[in-house]
């Protein structure tokens, strides 16, 4: 069985993420915790957490990840927006442990005049200074390396995940590696891309994906999500990425639009009929 599904909301108590994700046809998922605009996580309450996590065990493949806020830059130089970026994420892993959680995922932010070897440093210490429950996983995500944000390349997720204690692991954006230049619009391609992030990094870091099209050609650096095979990956390397061996067992999790008389529901059957399309 594929692992499918997609970001939905908690709006109304984070037990209402099951009872969405299973409107949308998914089987697992991604939540923020709280608004990824602001620094304020609110509070869980225990029963919303009991909630959760009976719903997830009772009617969904799992696993979930947790995304971190918008506004977390591991990799600045600029003491207080570091301690504010540590202080959520340790919220976020706290979270994760309290709702059963397995993973937190987080971009590493752009290093803002520090360099990629300062900003990698930086983002590697950050997430050091974590108190990470045993059974959560934090997952540091490729990007789409506009500007001076990292993990646009495949180098520095893997530096991160060499300089850190943490055993930490990798989500893959597609949208975000397509934009950073990295082909996924054709089988070829795909086998080149993946096998590329296998030598760099290694397969067994791969945790999630984040099943995304472009609506922005190759290496523009432009971050736009498109419908499944909709966008300039298009079918042929949809089909191709979610049939790859490394990606099979991996949970996929949408953060498609909604858009042209089509959301989250409509992905997901896309993706379930590109993998038995084979």
């Amino acid at each position: 069985m594929v692992k499918v599904g997609a970001h939905v909301s908690i709006a109304g108590g984070v037990d209402n993420a099951v009872e969405n994700q299973l409107e949308i046809g998914g089987n697992c998922g991604q939540i923020f915790t709280h608004s990824p605009q602001v620094w304020d996580h609110g509070t869980i309450e225990d029963e919303e957490a009991a909630a959760f996590r009976d719903g997830t065990a009772e009617s969904l493949e799992g696993p979930w990840v947790i995304h971190a806020s918008y506004l977390v830059n591991l990799c600045t130089p600029k003491d207080g927006l570091r301690e504010k970026s540590v202080d959520s994420m340790q919220q976020e892993v706290d979270a994760a442990d309290a709702l059963d959680i397995d993973y937190v995922n987080v971009h590493l932010g752009a290093h803002t005049g520090a360099g990629v070897e300062g900003g990698i440093e930086n983002a590697a210490s950050a997430l050091d200074e974590l108190e990470v429950p045993d059974d959560v996983t934090v997952l540091v995500e490729s990007d789409a390396g506009s500007g001076t944000k990292l993990g646009g390349q495949f180098e520095h997720l893997a530096s991160v995940l060499d300089q850190s204690a943490h055993d930490l692991e990798v989500c893959l954006d597609t949208a975000h590696m397509f934009a950073a230049g990295y082909d996924l619009s054709s089988p070829e391609a795909v086998a080149e891309t993946m096998a590329e992030f296998d030598d760099v990094v290694g397969a067994e870091k791969l945790a999630c994906v984040h099943l995304n099209d472009s609506k922005h050609d190759c290496g523009t650096n432009k971050d736009e999500h498109a419908h499944i095979g909709d966008g300039y990956i298009g079918d042929d390397g949809m089909r191709a990425f979610v049939n790859h061996e490394l990606v099979r067992d991996v949970p996929l999790v949408l953060e498609t639009p909604t858009e042209d008389g089509r959301s989250f529901a409509w992905n997901v059957d896309k993706v379930r009929e590109l993998r038995a399309d084979v």
